[in-house]
């Protein structure tokens, strides 16, 4: 599959030049473009979940900020896991622990 500049959300691919601006946001789902999960530094697995160490902390992740070394990354798009099945997995494996 080709690396394409998507939405992080719904996987709608990003067909214009150049980065997203703040105010723009995905014509499918209406999700913001320029957040940190569409950003080539993003890393949920560092400190402040971002490699670059210049950029200031962004409290909530998921919607637009004002980040100057912003840069749209190209992927393959994997939908978001689903918090609700995990957590039936979880009470299912609970009952089966405690016997109901």
């Amino acid at each position: 599959m080709a690396l394409t500049r998507h939405c992080w959300k719904c996987g709608l691919e990003y067909t214009l030049a150049g980065s997203p601006g703040r105010s723009e946001s995905c014509h499918r789902c209406g999700s913001d473009l320029k957040v940190c999960p569409n950003c080539v530094s993003y890393d949920p697995r560092v400190a402040e979940q971002c490699r670059d160490r210049r950029a200031d902390p962004v409290a909530d992740k998921h919607m637009a900020n004002y980040c100057e070394y912003f840069e749209f990354v190209r992927r393959e798009f994997v939908p978001p896991a689903e918090d609700r099945p995990r957590e039936a997995k979880a009470r299912d494996t609970l009952k089966k622990l405690l016997g109901d």
